[in-house]
């Protein structure tokens, strides 16, 4: 499956943005996806996951209550609905699938983005 991030955007703090994820190339519904982000220096991060059919999501403790994953499986679009952002926030965010039911970890995922950046000033 061929994944491509879009929403890259500049906010202030406190705004926010929405990413999307379009893929192609395999049955998007067959996959769990999630978002990632890496900052500049820093590893790799999880973000957010939810399962095949999104009746499940799961956040890292860092953007509960402040992101929303989501996804359109009609659409084979992915989401993330970023609110009250903060410079923190900043980095490369990346989709990924994976062919098992529930994944959360980096190492779970079997297909990736190319990233979107997003950039929060203070």
């Amino acid at each position: 499956v061929q994944l491509v991030e879009s929403g890259e955007g500049l906010v202030q703090a406190g705004g926010s943005l929405r990413l999307s994820c379009a893929a192609s190339g395999r049955t998007f519904s067959d996959y769990a996806m999630g978002w990632f982000r890496q900052a500049l220096g820093k590893e790799c991060e999880f973000v957010a996951a939810l399962n095949w059919y999104g009746g499940n999501t799961y956040y890292a403790d860092s953007v509960k209550g402040q992101f929303a994953i989501s996804r359109r499986n009609a659409e084979n679009t992915l989401y993330l609905q970023m609110n009250s952002l903060k410079p923190e926030d900043t980095a490369v965010y990346y989709c990924a699938a994976s062919r098992r039911y529930r994944a959360r970890s980096e190492n779970e995922f079997d297909y990736w983005g190319q990233g979107t950046q997003v950039t929060v000033s203070s």
